[in-house]
């Protein structure tokens, strides 16, 4: 696996450097989304589309 990507298994797991932090070039990422800030972004996407369907229904 010289010349391809490396192994993503290991490649995701952090590598504590000397100093504590995370050794460069290891990949992070963030934690999921909880519920509740989905929830958010599904009410605002309904009440976008309501005031959408309200405003042509209105102005018709």
């Amino acid at each position: 696996m010289s010349d391809r990507e490396p192994d993503p298994a290991a490649a995701a797991a952090p590598v504590a450097s000397a100093d504590g932090g995370v050794a460069p070039g290891v990949r992070q990422y963030e934690p999921a989304p909880g519920v509740g800030r989905l929830l958010i972004w599904v009410l605002l996407f309904v009440l976008a589309a309501v005031a959408v369907v309200l405003g042509g229904v209105y102005f018709t």
